[in-house]
């Protein structure tokens, strides 16, 4: 079932590759990461969910508009060659720190979504001092956050590898991508996704201001997404007449959406200049 709306997903994105003439690689944290760079202003790392590179779609175009936009591919999606190094949320949030420095941003808003999500607030809990503002779309903080049905596929993605890879490898974003081993990251990708974890306890202590997305028909479970936006101090009281006892952090459910049309919906970046654009939100 995750398979399968996976892959019509990667279809109806792969058309909406961005051009890669402002690509650039850099050596960094032992990988050799691509990242292009779109518009001009304030940085937005935009990380990608797991297996495409392109999730966000025409959208990471309506994001820069304003700002520059740095997508990087993560390890072994994409431009970025794999290596030997386990997948693994906590590692690939040091790359994108190592990458903020490399570039010398300073400090930079990150915005993630699925896998990338995941990368991003590993990035803000490991690296807080790299991080304004954060952007997490659908995002789980412990592996429970998903329904059972996902974390058995979860557990599944691994031993199926070799069944999936194939097809993506044959479709729009395997003839995008040629040089990705898709059965191979499929691998990774599942050795990183049955494992459990709960980063409650970290995200408590976020400081970066932070704005939370899901889908309303999300792979999230909605309870989840409660327990979620509480950890980040939101849901604890009435803001007010004068909304002066709002909670600093910001939550958002689309709409119309699912955890597979999220990062492409055309409402997504009006939702995400709330929190990043002073004054907006």
């Amino acid at each position: 079932m995750a398979t399968a709306a996976m892959t019509a997903a990667l279809r109806i994105q792969a058309s909406e590759t961005p051009a890669m003439s402002n690509g650039h690689f850099a050596d960094v944290d032992g990988q050799h990461v691509f990242y292009s760079v779109h518009g001009a202003g304030k940085p937005l790392i935009l990380l990608h969910g797991g297996i495409d590179p392109d999730s966000f779609g025409s959208n990471l175009a309506a994001l820069a508009k304003g700002r520059r936009v740095i997508a990087p591919h993560l390890q072994a999606h994409g431009r970025t060659p794999g290596t030997d190094r386990p997948l693994r949320s906590e590692t690939l949030g040091d790359d994108i720190a190592a990458l903020i420095g490399h570039l010398k941003l300073g400090k930079a808003d990150i915005m993630g979504y699925s896998l990338g999500a995941s990368v991003a607030l590993q990035t803000a809990i490991r690296h807080p001092d790299v991080v304004d503002r954060l952007v997490l779309v659908s995002a789980a903080m412990k592996q429970d956050g998903f329904y059972p049905e996902g974390v058995e596929a979860f557990r599944q993605l691994e031993v199926n590898a070799a069944a999936y890879g194939p097809g993506v490898k044959a479709s729009p974003l395997g003839q995008t991508y040629p040089d990705v081993d898709w059965t191979n990251l499929f691998r990774k990708v599942g050795d990183l996704t049955k494992r459990p974890f709960d980063w409650s306890a970290d995200v408590a202590r976020i400081k970066a201001r932070t704005l939370l997305v899901f889908a309303d028909a999300d792979a999230i479970r909605p309870g989840h997404m409660v327990e979620f936006w509480k950890a980040l101090g939101g849901g604890q009281r009435d803001a007010g007449v004068d909304g002066s006892l709002r909670p600093a952090n910001q939550l958002a459910i689309l709409p119309n959406t699912t955890h597979y049309t999220l990062a492409v919906d055309p409402m997504l970046p009006a939702i995400v200049d709330r929190l990043l654009v002073p004054g907006a939100g």
